[in-house]
C-alpha cells in the first residue's frame, strides 16, 4: 500500500505587515493501492478499456469492513462488465472482480459474499442488490472494502486461491443444481457447454452429490477433462443424448437452447444463469415446453446462506475447483485475454503476495 498527497487546493491567507499571502489548507493524505480496473466501456473490443495501476484505497465507513485481498478469481461477468452490461459510464473507473478470499481486520481468513444489499446490511433496506462491480469497487486490488454482514469464515482446509474460486461461479453452479433443479442423487443432468466456470463446477458438484452428469463441448480436450471430472458422457454440442435427462444446466444461451429442451424428460427443468453465445435462441421450442409441462427456471448467484454451505460441502468432501491457472495480479490483463479467448479450462485465479 502506498500513500501520497492529494492535490492542494490554495486559498486566501490572512492579512500580515508585508501584505496578503496565500497559505495551503491541510493537504490530505490518500492511500493508493494497485488495481486492475476498467477505464472505458468499449462493447466491441472490451479489453482496451482494461488498464492496471493506482487507485485509492477504501475508506473506513459504518457497517462495512476492509479485506486485504490474497487471491480473487476472473468471472465472465468482468468480461461483461467492460463492454458496459451491469457498469454505468457514470461509476467508471470501476475496480473488477467479484470473488476473493483475503484476510480482515482483526486477521481472519476470510471469503466475501458479492452481493451487496440482499439484507440491507451496510447499505440500508431500499437498495436494491447488486454484485460487485455494478455499484462497488470490486476485488482486483490489494484491499477491497465490503459490508461486514458478506464476510465468511474462510474454512482452513481451503487455500485462498481455492476459495477464490466459490463466491460467484462455484456458487451459481450450486444453487442452479441443489436449489433451482432440485435434483437428488441418482439424478441424471445435462452440463452445457463444459469449460466454463458454471459449467466445470456444475460437473464436479454433481458428481459429487451422487448424480449422473453428461456434458457437452465443442471442444474435444474439454471433453475429456469433463470425463476425467465425473461426467459420465461427454458429447459434441447438439449430439443426441443416450437417455432424457431430469435437469439441465445451462449457461451458453441460444446456441445451445433448442438441444437443452430436447434433452428433458417430461417434467424436467431447465435452469438457466447466463446466455454468453446470445439470449435470442432461433426456435423457442414452446410447443415443446407447455406439451411436456417441462419447467425453465432462471437462477443468478445465490445466498450467504448458500455459500456457508457450499464451504462447508467442500471443506468435508475434498471437492475443490477447478483451476485452470494461478498467475499474480500484475499479469491481470493475460487472465481477461485467456478467458476472452474460451481456452480455460476452470478458473483463472490472480493473486497479491
Amino acid at each position: 500500500m502506498r500513500s501520497y498527497i492529494a492535490p492542494p487546493t490554495w486559498q486566501e491567507g490572512v492579512s500580515h505587515r508585508a501584505g496578503w499571502f496565500l497559505q495551503p489548507p491541510e493537504e490530505p493524505i490518500v492511500k493508493a493501492m494497485f488495481a486492475v480496473y476498467a477505464a472505458r466501456i468499449d462493447r466491441d473490443q472490451p479489453l482496451s478499456g482494461l488498464e492496471l495501476g493506482e487507485r485509492p484505497a477504501p475508506e473506513a465507513r459504518p457497517g462495512w469492513s476492509t479485506v486485504t485481498v490474497k487471491a480473487a478469481s476472473l468471472n465472465h461477468h468482468d468480461l461483461w462488465s467492460l463492454r458496459g452490461v451491469g457498469l454505468a459510464e457514470d461509476k467508471l473507473p470501476m475496480i473488477l472482480g467479484c470473488d476473493a478470499a483475503g484476510v480482515d481486520e482483526d486477521g481472519n481468513e476470510v471469503v466475501l459474499h458479492s452481493v451487496i444489499g440482499q439484507s440491507g446490511h451496510g447499505v440500508g433496506p431500499k437498495e436494491p442488490r447488486s454484485i460487485l462491480t455494478e455499484r462497488y469497487q470490486g476485488t482486483f486490488a490489494e484491499q477491497v472494502a465490503v459490508p461486514t454482514w458478506n464476510i465468511l469464515p474462510k474454512p482452513k482446509e481451503l487455500s485462498f486461491e481455492e476459495a477464490a474460486c466459490l463466491p460467484t461461479a462455484w456458487l451459481t453452479a450450486y444453487r442452479m443444481l441443489f436449489t433451482n433443479a432440485g435434483v437428488r442423487p441418482g439424478d441424471s443432468v445435462l452440463v452445457q457447454g463444459a469449460g466454463g466456470g458454471v459449467a466445470t463446477a456444475a460437473i464436479v458438484l454433481g458428481k459429487a452429490a451422487g448424480l449422473r452428469v453428461f456434458a457437452t463441448s465443442r471442444d474435444e480436450a474439454k471433453r475429456k477433462r469433463a470425463l476425467e471430472l465425473g461426467a459420465v458422457e461427454a458429447l459434441e454440442s447438439g449430439a443426441r443424448l443416450p437417455q432424457r435427462v431430469d435437469a439441465v444446466i445451462e449457461t451458453v444461451g441460444a446456441a445451445t437452447w433448442s438441444h437443452s429442451v430436447k434433452s428433458l424428460k417430461p417434467g424436467g427443468t431447465l435452469v438457466i444463469s447466463g446466455a454468453t453465445s446470445g439470449d435470442r435462441p432461433s426456435h423457442a421450442e414452446l410447443t415443446r415446453i407447455f406439451f411436456l409441462e417441462l419447467k425453465v427456471v432462471g437462477s443468478t448467484m445465490g445466498t450467504k446462506d448458500e455459500l456457508e454451505d457450499l464451504l462447508a460441502f467442500c471443506a468435508a468432501t475434498g471437492v475443490r475447483p477447478v483451476i485452470d491457472e494461478v498467475m499474480p495480479m500484475d499479469r491481470a490483463r493475460e487472465g481477461f485475454e485467456r478467458l476472452a479467448s474460451g481456452e480455460q479450462f476452470g478458473k483463472v485465479v490472480l493473486t497479491n503476495p
